[in-house]
């Protein structure tokens, strides 16, 4: 079965129309439209206008539900999107930024979600073909607009209870798949996941996007991406610094990537740069009317914004522009008119091509420059019986000072395992990374998810809005499942740990460990489609002095294997448990510090 592809207007395949966008944002900055909410205040509509001849009789109110109005007052909708490809868009958002189940609860209207998302952006598409019999020589495309939900994932609703949370990724996932679904059902062009103030909630958005698309029931649009940086201090409410924001979400490849909302032009200037400067993908921009007044609106007359906005033109920052909160047609075409000759935004290389690149609430770089990461692995069930207690006895306070202690010393990641035979390893996962998430000078730091059952891996990915390691995955009960863990890895946006195990066992000699090695690296990369910088081998530091002959020279087989692994598998990353090696010495430590010296 081909899959699902909606074809716009004036091309023959879908294909072609991205390919046509594509080449524009190289050609010419391309236009965004402005706020849906603030010409939807002008009409004035009251409760009957928004509840229409469908539903008089619903039982909770519903003015204020402006996605709504693409089924009550479809006509309004349709000339909003219209008035603003006259302004000189290129693309119209759909109006269902709350256009998801968690959302429409608010109004008890979840059963038609993924009608309202049809429908929308049917309406949106209406507006473009419309748009193209005036203007053969330009299409327009229509943004399926992906909002942030009124929940977040990474913060807590409550004080007294700082690791509960009144919604789930998983949750997240099956609203956004819906909600996707209608977009891509009723012909949307690109995908735009936008307003993000919580990382993990885009994450799952983005989760649900690729899922979509890998099992081949749609064919695969473009996909928009646009953080919120809520204030000043240059990061999102969920605490993310702009480069953390890109970290954590370009495994999903977005066609563009930048910021909105929140902020005025003026205000926004520097943390557009930073994105623009971290990134190798188009950059998309589209800031508020200037800052809100005492009364909520916004005063940013469309001449003067178009002034602070074609700064960012002029110096070569964006790809796409266009207008949030307080933004109107007028806004649009005096930026159009004042952006329209600069030339587009021009690429530096990728990092990630170079470097491996993690983050937590910050982003943390590795390169050919770098010394050794210290991996902070305290926070390890199994490697600490301190922390072990603490968890057991359900003394989580006492175990997230663990952690601080660890970041304070000089831990770069965080590993957490939670592997112990009298715990709940999902349940105590995901409580103790809620629990970080609440402490920003232990969740700075990239997390790595550490643990022998996939599904307490999965876990820890889910409460983590950073770019995190998964330790580990490996050969050991064959390909399919090595493929299934390191595909769902990826979707993630993880990178990963691979152990030098195969279907036969431990690989212990030099020639058997770079085998599984890189037999794992061509899985990885030629058909998970992997960056090779996120691969990291652990191909297995052995205990040498056991009294046994055939143990003597495990230490030189892992170097040996080291070198091996780094001058043919380009890009990997080499980790191992020091520890392992003098573990015959336990208990007499000032001749394992010598061994593990002299090892390093």
């Amino acid at each position: 079965m081909a899959p699902i592809s909606t074809v716009p207007t004036g091309f023959e395949s879908r294909r072609a129309a991205t390919e046509y966008i594509e080449n524009e944002l190289t050609k010419r900055i391309m236009f965004l439209d402005g706020a849906m909410g603030t010409q939807i205040q002008e009409l004035r509509l009251s409760e009957e206008d928004f509840r229409g001849d469908r539903f008089t009789d619903h039982t909770h109110d519903l003015k204020g539900n402006n996605d709504l109005l693409v089924l009550t007052q479809p006509k309004a909708i349709y000339q909003i999107h219209l008035n603003y490809l006259l302004a000189g868009a290129d693309f119209v958002e759909t109006n269902t930024f709350s256009g998801t189940t968690i959302a429409q609860a608010d109004y008890g209207m979840e059963s038609v979600v993924y009608e309202l998302n049809k429908v929308a952006t049917e309406i949106a598409r209406d507006a473009c073909v419309d748009m193209l019999k005036e203007t053969p020589d330009r299409p327009r495309f229509v943004c399926g607009a992906i909002g942030p939900t009124n929940r977040t994932c990474s913060i807590s609703p409550s004080v007294e209870n700082p690791s509960f949370r009144n919604v789930t990724f998983d949750e997240l996932v099956t609203a956004y798949t819906e909600q996707i679904r209608g977009l891509l059902d009723g012909g949307a062009d690109v995908l735009l996941v936008e307003t993000i103030f919580d990382t993990l909630n885009a994450k799952a958005a983005l989760f649900a996007i690729d899922t979509l698309f890998d099992d081949g029931v749609y064919e695969r649009l473009p996909v928009f991406v646009s953080g919120t940086i809520v204030d000043q201090s240059g990061r999102t409410l969920s605490g993310q610094t702009g480069e953390a924001f890109v970290t954590s979400v370009s495994h999903a490849e977005p066609l563009a990537i930048g910021l909105n909302c929140a902020l005025g032009a003026n205000q926004m200037r520097p943390f557009i740069q930073n994105i623009s400067s971290f990134t190798a993908k188009n950059v998309i921009c589209y800031p508020n009317a200037g800052l809100p007044n005492t009364f909520g609106e916004y005063d940013e007359s469309p001449e003067a914004m178009a002034a602070n906005v074609s700064v960012f033109a002029r110096e070569g920052l964006v790809n796409i522009l266009g207008g949030c909160c307080g933004t109107t047609p007028k806004h649009i075409k005096a930026i159009h008119d004042a952006c329209k000759d600069f030339k587009p935004r021009v690429a530096g290389a990728d990092i990630r091509k170079e470097k491996m690149i993690l983050s937590g609430l910050e982003p943390l770089i590795y390169d050919k420059h770098t010394n050794f990461l210290n991996i902070g692995e305290r926070c390890n069930v199994a490697g600490s019986r301190k922390f072990a207690r603490h968890v057991i006895n359900n003394e989580y306070e006492d175990a997230l000072a663990i952690a601080r202690t660890q970041v304070e010393n000089g831990g770069q990641i965080i590993d957490i395992n939670m592997d112990e035979g009298m715990l709940d390893g999902i349940a105590a996962m995901t409580k103790f990374l809620n629990l970080i998430s609440t402490e920003p000078d232990v969740a700075r730091v990239p997390i790595m998810v550490d643990s022998s059952n996939f599904d307490v891996v999965e876990a820890g990915l889910k409460c983590a809005q950073g770019k995190c390691i998964v330790n580990s995955i490996s050969l050991k009960e064959g390909e399919e499942d090595f493929l299934r863990k390191a595909r769902l890895v990826k979707r993630y946006g993880a990178a990963v740990v691979v152990m030098a195990f195969d279907e036969v066992g431990q690989a212990v000699d030099r020639e058997y460990k770079f085998r599984v090695c890189e037999r794992s690296y061509r899985l990885l990369v030629d058909k998970v489609g992997f960056n090779p910088n996120d691969i990291i081998f652990d191909p297995n530091i052995l205990t040498i002095c056991t009294g046994m002959e055939e143990h003597n020279n495990y230490g030189v087989e892992f170097i040996e294997a080291t070198a091996d692994i780094k001058a043919k598998l380009p890009g990997a990353k080499i980790s191992g448990g020091v520890s392992n090696l003098s573990f015959s010495f336990r208990g007499k430590e000032t001749i394992r510090q010598a061994m593990h010296s002299v090892f390093l």
